[in-house]
């Protein structure tokens, strides 16, 4: 019942739409903080692989054994793809440019800083961005996904109705007899 209200009811789409640029002005705002402050994940991820030990770890030793062993030693990698991800997250979920795929890859950002034991406001982020993600095209109806997911429907259509169209039979080569 719910989920059917979300994804089809026109007061859903207004307050999802509201969620959304809120949403969306929050990771803009921190992915261009961290664009043009010199962002450098190497301390955050060293904080997050000290908070697994102790008698109550706030983060799980599977989850410190990859940022220890894939995330530290690739934390070039992380210092762009962090920041550069928050800005893109947030100006499709403010402009509801493939709105589902953007609030989907805010969750997993979510997840992951608070798998990396910061609450902050990630966890109340989470639980909106999985209403946008839930709502699916409805989040986004206010916005350019209005316009852009039918044209590229209509794309994936033409393909696959030209893959479909029989082809007709190559002419048969006449034997000429003299």
């Amino acid at each position: 019942m719910f989920n059917n209200w979300l994804r089809n009811n026109k007061v859903a789409m207004w307050l999802l739409t509201i969620v959304r640029v809120y949403l969306g002005y929050q990771w803009m705002t921190h992915g261009i903080e961290k664009l043009t402050g010199g962002f450098d994940a190497g301390g955050f991820l060293q904080g997050a692989i000290a908070k697994s030990t102790g008698e109550n770890p706030a983060v799980q030793g599977w989850w410190a054994a990859f940022l220890e062993h894939a995330a530290l030693p690739g934390v070039n990698i992380f210092n762009v793809l962090i920041p550069l991800g928050e800005f893109l997250v947030g100006l499709g979920l403010i402009l509801g440019t493939f709105t589902t795929f953007a609030a989907l890859m805010a969750v997993v950002m979510n997840t992951a800083f608070l798998f990396s034991g910061t609450v902050s406001t990630n966890a109340q982020m989470l639980i909106l961005e999985i209403f946008i993600v839930v709502a699916a095209a409805n989040a986004g109806k206010i916005g350019l996904d209005r316009w852009v997911m039918p044209y590229i429907r209509g794309l994936f259509k033409r393909e696959r109705n030209e893959e479909q169209q029989p082809q007709a039979p190559a002419p048969r080569k006449m034997k000429h007899t003299a």
